[in-house]
């Protein structure tokens, strides 16, 4: 088989399975997690349900590789701003944005994925690395993880402003010495 024809089937399959995610996420966005089926995925994606099957076993897998998506996305996103900016400062705020924006009790069932737990490894380690030596108390990591943890509270808080002031107070929190 030449390899253009390869490249073509993995090309299509690629596209189907992104069309396929794409109409979950609008599924999602308009009845919830438990208002997503098969049968509304395929004809939202514009394919068989026999087509669907063979991609996706259950409405379960189809939103565990959405959420996966979505978690590699926003990694990226993260990357980008500490590529732009080179300010822990900026990450840690659109970090915040982003559990603003899609708060975790929208998907706790998926948030208890194992991918989600690798996906906060990554990030706590991505954070970590940035932070370096910021308090010599706390090892980075462990910043780090606070910083996540914390910052995970901005999907609970009413507005914009309120996002900005738990960015802050996680700041500070970075900035404090112990014993002083």
């Amino acid at each position: 088989m030449p390899k253009l024809w390869n490249d073509s089937i993995a090309t299509h399959r690629q596209a189907v399975r992104e069309a396929i995610l794409d109409a979950t996420a609008v599924l999602v966005a308009e009845r919830g997690l438990t208002g997503v089926t098969m049968a509304e995925v395929a004809h939202r994606a514009g394919v068989g349900r026999a087509t669907l099957y063979k991609y996706f076993a259950d409405v379960e897998s189809i939103l565990t590789a959405w959420h996966q998506r979505q978690v590699a996305n926003h990694l990226r996103q993260l990357e980008e701003i500490w590529e732009r900016t080179q300010r822990i400062e900026d990450v840690l705020e659109a970090y915040a944005f982003i559990c603003y924006e899609h708060p975790a009790s929208e998907a706790v069932d998926l948030h208890r994925a194992e991918h989600v737990g690798h996906a906060r490894g990554q990030l706590v380690a991505f954070v970590a690395e940035r932070l370096g030596v910021v308090r010599g108390d706390v090892p980075p990591r462990e910043l780090a993880a606070y910083c996540v943890h914390a910052l995970q509270a901005a999907g609970a808080v009413p507005s914009k402003a309120a996002v900005r002031r738990l960015v802050q107070v996680t700041l500070d929190g970075l900035r404090s010495q112990a014993g002083g």
